[in-house]
This record gives structure tokens, sequence and C-alpha cells, in this order.
């Protein structure tokens, strides 16, 4: 260490070190921060973002995960607010601007008590207590829903999708009915649940239409050409063949050398070639196949015999749609030509190319119960485009979300406030210190409340004291904001509904992170060392550590 100057912590110069209670107040501020930039894009009334690279792309949106994904944040305790969203988009595809609201109003609270002289570690065993009642409340409120309940799921699909500004009144209701049918079309019963993977609803979005052009395509959507001009553009009926081979003469792996003395060696090497192509090509039609999927390249010459043959051809084709297709057809895809039988193949009521705003793209529909389906979603720019996929991708999280717990809450910020007023009557029996982070909990779900009423333009101070004595006494449980009236109102009768499973990612993400940073009592940045070989800093750190 002597080639190294030291500062009086005893690590190398140009390190920084924060610690404890500014390490506390550092973290709180930056969380509460970041939860504040999201907090206005909250709910059907909330604000969009512009969000601006470093190459002039822009984005405009209010999907809480979308914006935070898109910021380049630096600081460590920002990092972790990004990661709820992301968790929280991952586990259930919605809520991400819930969770991280109540994550930054978990932080700002905890440091008041902080202020207080009450320790970290209290504040910390209090939030986990409240959290583990949230749950066990959360079940207590939440209604039974199912695969069959369609009225219900439109509601929540409709609701999730209300915040998305693409999504007004009559397009939200449209594109809720087209995501339910999506969803309950793949959903797979094992046991007694149902599960949803969203990987087999494919999004295809193009702009240059219009929103009500958005439609559900029971099959898939390739977005490829047929390969030669001399094929059929449309079948009926097609017999579908999937296959991951190249319909191609292979190359050897080395080098090989073919000595030619004659023109008719040079003849009868070329016959061969040819041979072998349209042995190929016999071999599909022996199995029956109308239409081709190949996963790899076709021969030009093979493109011709799938012409002559009247057998459509699609080539360089996604694995993952390979995989879809074979989903939302019924086929198998083989790897070798020798393998292709009847059995293998696949059935779709329609096979069409079709010319979308100038691209070519292959619609593989009106498959007989297919569990993979496309999403094919239209808007007249590509920003506008951007965000319906977005608001549909939120959608189907929580449609499937619903399905898959089966329980769904009452929105408007009712559940927040009943979970709020029944945390409060727990906290009174908790007694000591902890029933003051009990308390503070309590007042950070109030956050999501308050919040859609100053972004509806309500008094946030009076809606919240509204709302706080009608939920102090029981049956008012479903008691929330109206926000297109910009009132007080039971939203039973108005129908926002939301998935238990959404709130309780997001309280569970929001109460984890906040535990996480509050328990942070000491920051140490080490600096990379200029340059003499292998990394400087702390421990052999390379770079900004925290």
């Amino acid at each position: 260490m002597a080639d190294r100057m030291q500062n009086q912590n005893g690590l190398p110069e140009g390190s920084q070190r924060v610690l404890g209670r500014d390490a506390q107040r550092t973290n709180i501020m930056v969380g509460y921060a970041v939860a504040n930039i999201v907090r206005t894009t909250l709910g059907p009334k909330g604000m969009d973002k512009m969000l601006v690279s470093d190459l002039g792309d822009i984005i405009i949106t209010n999907d809480g995960a979308t914006i935070l994904e898109e910021m380049n944040v630096e600081h460590p305790a920002a990092k972790i607010m990004v990661e709820i969203a992301k968790t929280q988009d991952k586990e259930v595809g919605d809520g991400t601007t819930t969770a991280v609201v109540i994550a930054g109003a978990l932080l700002k609270n905890a440091g008041d008590l902080l202020d207080q002289d009450i320790h970290a570690s209290t504040i910390v065993k209090g939030y986990m207590d409240a959290a583990a009642r949230c749950e066990e409340f959360l079940g207590n409120i939440s209604q039974p829903v199912s695969l069959n309940d369609t009225a219900n799921l439109e509601k929540m699909a409709s609701i999730s999708m209300g915040s998305k500004s693409i999504a007004g009144g009559a397009v939200k209701d449209e594109l809720a009915k087209l995501v339910v049918k999506a969803v309950t079309q793949v959903a797979e019963k094992k046991g007694n649940k149902y599960f949803v993977d969203d990987e087999l609803i494919k999004i295809e979005k193009k702009s240059g239409g219009d929103i009500h052009d958005t439609k559900l395509i029971q099959g898939v959507l390739v977005d490829k050409e047929v390969v030669h001009s001399g094929m059929p553009k449309t079948l009926n009926k097609a017999k579908i063949a999937l296959v991951d081979s190249a319909l191609e003469i292979e190359k050897t792996e080395i080098d090989a050398k073919i000595d030619i003395k004659s023109p008719d060696q040079m003849q009868s090497f070329l016959d061969q070639e040819e041979k072998m192509l349209k042995d190929m090509v016999d071999k599909i039609a022996k199995s029956g196949a109308t239409a081709v999927f190949c996963q790899k390249g076709i021969d030009d010459m093979a493109q011709h015999f799938l012409a002559k043959k009247n057998i459509m051809a699609v080539r360089r084709v996604k694995k993952s749609d390979m995989e879809k297709l074979a989903r939302a057809t019924g086929a198998r895809i083989v790897s070798s030509l020798d393998d292709l039988a009847s059995k293998d193949l696949g059935d779709a009521g329609t096979v069409e190319e079709r010319s979308i705003s100038g691209e070519k793209m292959v619609f593989v529909e009106n498959c007989k119960d297919p569990k993979s389906v496309t999403l094919f979603v239209r808007a007249s720019t590509e920003h506008v485009v951007a965000e319906a996929e977005r608001a549909i991708v939120d959608a189907i999280g929580a449609v499937s979300a619903a399905i898959e717990e089966g329980h769904y809450v009452y929105g408007g910020g009712s559940a927040e406030m009943e979970l709020a007023a029944r945390l409060g009557e727990y906290a009174k029996k908790v007694g000591g210190r902890e029933q003051l982070a009990i308390n503070a909990f309590a007042e950070a779900l109030e956050f999501i409340p308050r919040t859609l009423a100053e972004n509806t333009g309500m008094d946030a101070i009076d809606t919240l004291v509204s709302l706080r004595s009608k939920h102090s006494s029981s049956g008012n449980a479903s008691w929330g904001i109206d926000v297109y009236a910009a009132k007080v109102a039971d939203v039973k009768t108005t129908g926002v509904l939301e998935p238990a499973k959404v709130k309780r990612q997001a309280i569970q993400s929001a109460s984890e992170a906040a535990r996480m940073i509050l328990r942070i009592d000491d920051m140490i940045s080490s600096k990379a060392k200029a340059p003499q070989g292998g990394p400087g800093g702390m421990g052999g750190m390379g770079g900004d550590d925290y």
C-alpha cells in the first residue's frame, strides 16, 4: 500500500465514504425522488413523460417500467427503485407505478421516523410485520374470479390500460375484449389451476392504420414474405409443414476440391445437385403439405420446384415464430425431411400473404383451437403504436394474473385505503415503537389514493379525510376515487377492478426494497486506480462500485 495515497478512512485517494445517518438520508432522498418522477403518471388522468436518448430517439409514455428502464440513473438507491419496477413488470406485467410510488412513500415515512430517533431496525421489523398483515387482509377483501367470468376480466383489462393515453373510451373496451379473448385462448389448466404463458400471445405492431384496426388473429402472423412469385399467395384449408433444416445443398465442413476434367462431368455434377433439391421437394409434396415454413434458407432451385408443385414457402422464420406456429396449427417441427409425414402437418383455415403499409406479411389464421395467437396492433404513428403495445402488454399481464390467482380487488385506491384502515387498527394492538412503523406503512399505502386525487385535480386532503371516514366503518371497503367524475364514490358500482396478485406483488416488492435501503448505513465508493496495470480501489473493485 506504500505506493498509494490513503485518505483518513484507509481507502485509496479519490474514494468516498458516506456514513450512518447521512447514508440513510441520501438513499431515502434519492428513492423518494425516483418515485416522484413516476408519481404524476398514476391513473387514467396521469400525465405522460417524454424520454429522449443520446441518439435523439423519443419515447412518449406513462408506463412506469418503461420510464424507469429508459432513464439513465446512476445512484445505487435509484437502481434499486428501478429493480422494483422491473420485478413487478416481469412477475405480473402491471402495477409498476403503484409499486414504485408505495416504495417511495415508505422511504419518506421511514425518514421522518429516523428523525424522531427511532432505530432503523425497529422500522424494518414494523414494515415486515405490516407487509405480512397486508397479505392476510388482501385475502379477506378479495373477490373470486374465473376464466369464464369474461365481463369482470374485461373490466380488469380496461382498467389496466386506462392510464395509457391511447386507450380512451370505446378504444379501451375494444382492446380489452381482444386481450381477454387472447389470454383465455392460450390459458392451460394444470390440476385445479390455470396457467398463462404470455409468450404464446405474439404482439406484432405496424404503424399506418387506425387503432380500431387492431385485431386478434386466431393463429400466427409471420413478418416474412412468400419466397417465390410463382407460388400461391392464398391457401384455404392449408396443410402446414414446419422444417428446421435448410432446403439447400449443405456445404462441407472442411475445404473440398472437386476435380472436373470435362463439360460432361460438370453437367452431371449440376444435374446431381438439381436431383437432390428435387428429391427434397418431392418429400414435402409426398407428405401432403401445401405450405412450408422453414427456419433456415431455401435454395433458388428448390423455390422453383416448390412453385411448380403449387406449394407456398416462407424461409428464415424465427425460432420463436416456429414454436408459436407449432402451438397454433398442431404441426410438429421436423429437423430432417426424411422424417416428414402427414401426421407431422398442422392445419390452418387460411394462409395468406398480405401487404400492410408497404410490407408483405404472411397471416396463418382461422386455426382450430390454437394454443398460440397474435394481436396485430395498428395505430397512426410509431409513437402511438408503441404506446398501444405497452397498454396491451399491461392488460395481458393483469388478465393473466387474475386468471392464475383467481381473485380481484376493487381499484380507485379503495383497496389501499381499506388495507391502511385495517393496519391502523392492528397497530393499536401492537404497541411500542413498532406501531409507529406500522402506522407509517399504512400512511404510505394512502399515497396511492392521494396521488390519484392529485392527478385528477381533486383536493388531496379533503379526499383522504372523506375516504378515511368511509373506511372507518365496515361495509365500505369498496369506496375509492371515481377518477372520471372526480369524486369519492363506491367503485363497485363503477366497475373498477384490479387483480389481487398485482396489489400483492406491488406491496411485497415495495416493502422489500424499502427495508433493504433502510438497512444501509455505510456507502463506500471506490475509484479505479490510475492505469498502472490491474484494477485499483478497495478489494480490487474497478470503476464505481457501491
